[in-house]
């Protein structure tokens, strides 16, 4: 099975990234973290944990900037992104952004499904740095 793993809210241009970040701090009770290289607002809907994992409620996600427009993003773990990207252009999708490694991050990838939502794929398995 393939489970939506991770969230972006993002802000477009002309919306502040840290007001929206603070909104969802102050109105859910979310911990928000942006001490990182990237300053990616890391979002911890269920609360800091205590041991790496699945977070007790929910999932994990970020508030963050997007360049284009405001908009809310799921990814989605796969074992392999490029294959299933060939799956989703068979299926009448397309691909927005193709197989991007962040070393010792993440790889992922984004497309459009036929209804014309972004949605994002993640590597079940974290690439080396």
């Amino acid at each position: 099975m393939n489970p939506i793993v991770h969230f972006e809210i993002l802000a477009g241009p002309g919306t502040d990234k840290h007001d929206l970040q603070a909104f969802y701090r102050d109105t859910f009770g979310w911990t928000i973290d942006a001490s990182n290289p990237m300053d990616y607002g890391l979002a911890m809907p269920g609360g800091p944990q205590a041991q790496p994992g699945p977070p007790e409620h929910g999932i994990n996600g970020a508030v963050d900037n997007a360049e284009d427009h405001n908009k809310v993003v799921i990814y989605i773990g796969v074992d392999d992104p490029a294959a299933y990207l060939e799956r989703i252009k068979a299926a009448g999708g397309s691909v927005i952004q193709d197989v991007t490694v962040v070393p010792g991050m993440v790889t992922f990838a984004t497309f459009r499904d036929p209804a014309g939502n972004e949605i994002g794929l993640v590597a079940n398995q974290m690439p080396s740095a």
